[in-house]
C-alpha cells in the first residue's frame, strides 16, 4: 500500500467518461467538452493506467494554459514508462486540460477566460467553468494526490521548480520525492485547480519549468523522473532511474526584479545560478547604446525566472529570484512574500 492522505479509495473498477476500467488495465477516454461553432465535437483526452493492486490514485494534467507544451512532453513520456502490470494504485494522465487553447497555441480559452481562475467550476457557467466542473467531477474525484504541469507565461521562462503548500507534511514529502532544483512554498490562489483539489483534502504538487510553445529537453526530463520518484514515494511502482545525487534546496520567499526604465535587457546570468545581493544581474541599454542601466540583485539567491524577450518596457519583471531557506532543525516556513508571480499564481 503506498503512502497516502488518508483518502484511499475503495479498489476495483473505476468509471471515467462513462467507461468502465478494471484493475489492470490501460485505457484511452475522450470526454466530451462540446461542440466547435462548426459542430465539430471537441473532448479532453485522458489515459487511465488502472493498477493490478491496490494504491493511491494519482492524477498528472498538462496545457491547462494551452500555451504550455512542455508538460504534454512530459506526460508523454511518463506514460512510456508506466504500465498497469505491477503497479498499485492509479495513474490518471491528461496531457491537454485546455484543448482549445491548445489548438489555438493560445494560454486562454476563445472567450480569453482563464481555465486556472475558474475552479472547482459550474456544470452551467461559462465554457472555463463548464470545463473545470467536468475536470473535478470526472478525474480529481477519483484521486488522492496531484501533479500540475507548467511553464512561464508569454515572453518569460522559468527553471525547473516544484511549487506546493510545504506546510502540509505530504506535500512535502511529495515535492522531496520529486527532487526538482528548488521547491517553493507557495499559497493555494482562488480559482487554481490547486486550490479546489487541496480543499478537497488532496496535496498537490505545481511543477514550473520552460517557456510557452517549446519544448526543453533539461526540463521535460526533469518533470518526468520527478514524477516518477513521487510515484515510488507514494509505493505505487519502483523507480528505474538515476539515483539522486542533490537534493532540492528550499524557499519560502522569491521576488521579481523590475525594469526601472525601457529598453533592451541583456542578461549576464543563466536560470539556476546563485547570485548575491548587489551582483549585476545585466544591462538595459537604448537602441543606440548610448545609455546603461545595470540590474542589480536585490537579495541573496538563486534565479528561478527571466523575461526571455529583450524588448522590455519600464515597470516590467524582467528576473525573478528566489531565496533560498536555510536548512533548520525544526519550524516550517513562513509564508511566501512574493512581490507578485507574473506566471500567474505559482505560475499556474
Amino acid at each position: 500500500m503506498g503512502v497516502g492522505n488518508g483518502n484511499q479509495k475503495p479498489w476495483g473498477k473505476i468509471t471515467i467518461g462513462g467507461v468502465a476500467i478494471s484493475p489492470g488495465e490501460r485505457k484511452r477516454l475522450t470526454i466530451p467538452l462540446g461542440d466547435l461553432p462548426t459542430n465539430t465535437p471537441m473532448s479532453l483526452p485522458v489515459v487511465v493506467v488502472h493498477g493490478e493492486q491496490p494504491g493511491p490514485c494519482l492524477w498528472v494534467s498538462a496545457a491547462l494554459h494551452g500555451d504550455e507544451i512542455n508538460g504534454v512532453e512530459i506526460v508523454r513520456s511518463l506514460l512510456e514508462r508506466v504500465a498497469a502490470r505491477g503497479l498499485e494504485g492509479t495513474l490518471i494522465a491528461v496531457p491537454v486540460v485546455n484543448i482549445y487553447g491548445f489548438l489555438n497555441e493560445s494560454r486562454y480559452l476563445p472567450d480569453r477566460r482563464d481555465l486556472n481562475r475558474s475552479f472547482p467550476g459550474r456544470a452551467k457557467g461559462s465554457l472555463a467553468s463548464r470545463i473545470a466542473h467536468l475536470f473535478m467531477e470526472e478525474i480529481v474525484a477519483h484521486c488522492t494526490h496531484g501533479i500540475d504541469l507548467h511553464t512561464a507565461a508569454d515572453s518569460r521562462t522559468n527553471y525547473p521548480q516544484i511549487r506546493g503548500n510545504m506546510k502540509d507534511k505530504v506535500t512535502h514529502d511529495m515535492a522531496r520525492a520529486f527532487n526538482a532544483p528548488i521547491m517553493m512554498h507557495s499559497k493555494n490562489r482562488k480559482g487554481t485547480i490547486r486550490k479546489a483539489a487541496t480543499d478537497l483534502g488532496l496535496p498537490v504538487l505545481l511543477f514550473e519549468g520552460g517557456e510557452p510553445l517549446r519544448f526543453d529537453e533539461h526540463v521535460i526530463e526533469v518533470g518526468r523522473e520527478g514524477i516518477l520518484r513521487v510515484m515510488d514515494h507514494l509505493g505505487m511502482r519502483e523507480y528505474d532511474g538515476a539515483a539522486i545525487e542533490t537534493e532540492s534546496l528550499e524557499s519560502n520567499r522569491s521576488t521579481w526584479v523590475r525594469a526601472r526604465r525601457a529598453g533592451l535587457f541583456r542578461m549576464f546570468y543563466k536560470m539556476g545560478d546563485m547570485v548575491a545581493k548587489g551582483d549585476h544581474l545585466g544591462a538595459i541599454e537604448d537602441i543606440f547604446g548610448n545609455r546603461t542601466l545595470r540590474v542589480k540583485s536585490p537579495a541573496d539567491g538563486m534565479l528561478i525566472g527571466c523575461a526571455v524577450n529583450p524588448l522590455i518596457y519600464q515597470g516590467d519583471a524582467i528576473v525573478h529570484i528566489a531565496k533560498i531557506q536555510k536548512k533548520k532543525s525544526s519550524g516550517d516556513p513562513e509564508d511566501s512574500d512574493d512581490e507578485e508571480d507574473d506566471n500567474d499564481t505559482d505560475g499556474d
